[in-house]
């Protein structure tokens, strides 16, 4: 029996209009493989849903839309001053952090608040406040829908890049992320050296913080500069910082001495793209039910009613202003169903 019909609006964070043509909840690899093995299902177009907070619904989805929510989190094992643990797919990602703390497992509290699962940790290499999930990550576990098998990648395997990886190129579309292991860190060494973080830290008198204190003050920092998806459709983040060459940073420079702008160690530099959409008037501006967010010019939020489109249009708009101003093009993070 095909799975039933769904409404994808409660299931992304955007809140944007779509019906799945079959929606089916994979709770387990067992349970995925069996599904498969049915012809009628096998035969159909698959698209993959975790968390739902990094996708654009454009319309209805025709096929099977598996949404990811394989559960589950446990210490592997403690190894001298490194800790092994390991979550499920669907296990929500700022919650899996909080759990890490309580482990006395630490490393991961710079990403703490990030929305969506753990299972896309490895595809996005996600990363926030001087931290990437890709340093942290030891070993990913796939299912291969060509072979219905599962098979480990370690993180070397993943090819991270910044907001990159393997999954978002060679095995595209083949593989489902179902279980992700990390190895954190024993004894506390937390990293607070980012401008934002540092600040805060400094307001609450945190000379020496802990994890604790880094994971509290980065939840603060994200809930006063980023919207709440339940109050506000929004899919965080919606550019990509954009890596420029040198030449390039440096005629910027010349031109915008406050060019918030930081050096990479392949001698590219990295641009602050919110101050590049801010700089070209887009911050708290609207276009009908769409608009970019008046504290963060990086987040683009529904306002009520948007469709996937309007968004998109929205993008479009800011990218172009940002490239016939500055000469730079800018990649966008979530991806479009």
């Amino acid at each position: 029996m095909l799975p039933p019909s769904a409404d994808l609006t409660p299931l992304n964070s955007f809140g944007l209009p779509g019906r799945a043509q079959h929606l089916l909840r994979v709770e387990s690899v067992g349970q995925l493989s069996a599904a498969l093995a049915a012809p009628e299902l096998a035969a159909l177009p698959r698209t993959l849903l975790g968390g739902g907070s990094n996708v654009i619904v454009s319309g209805d989805i025709e096929g099977l839309v598996l949404q990811v929510a394989i559960r589950g989190r446990e210490v592997l094992a403690r190894e001298g001053r490194s800790i092994l643990v390991r979550a499920g797919a669907g296990e929500s990602w700022h919650a899996f952090v909080e759990w890490t703390l309580a482990q006395q497992a630490y490393g991961l509290e710079n990403l703490a608040l990030i929305p969506g699962s753990v299972g896309a940790s490895p595809i996005q290499n996600i990363g926030a406040y001087g931290v990437e999930a890709g340093e942290r990550i030891e070993t990913v576990e796939c299912f291969d829908f060509a072979t219905r098998a599962s098979f480990s990648l370690s993180g070397r395997e993943c090819a991270f890049g910044y907001r990159d990886s393997c999954f978002k190129h060679r095995l595209a579309g083949r593989v489902l992320v179902t279980a992700v292991t990390f190895r954190l860190d024993a004894e506390p060494a937390p990293r607070y050296a980012y401008a934002d973080l540092r600040h805060e830290l400094e307001q609450r008198g945190c000379t020496t913080p802990t994890p604790q204190d880094v994971f509290d003050a980065v939840c603060t920092v994200r809930q006063r500069k980023l919207p709440d998806p339940a109050r506000i459709g929004n899919a965080g983040s919606f550019f990509k910082n954009p890596l420029v060459d040198a030449a390039l940073a440096a005629r910027l420079r010349d031109e915008y001495p406050e060019l918030v702008a930081y050096a990479q160690a392949d001698g590219r530099v990295k641009l602050a793209a919110g101050w590049l959409i801010e700089r070209c008037g887009w911050k708290g501006r609207r276009l009908g039910p769409v608009g970019v967010y008046d504290r963060q010019a990086l987040v683009l939020v529904n306002h009520g009613g948007a469709t996937g489109a309007e968004v998109l249009a929205l993008a479009a708009a800011i990218r172009a202003d940002v490239e016939a101003r500055f000469g730079v093009t800018l990649e966008q993070e979530p991806v479009v169903l």
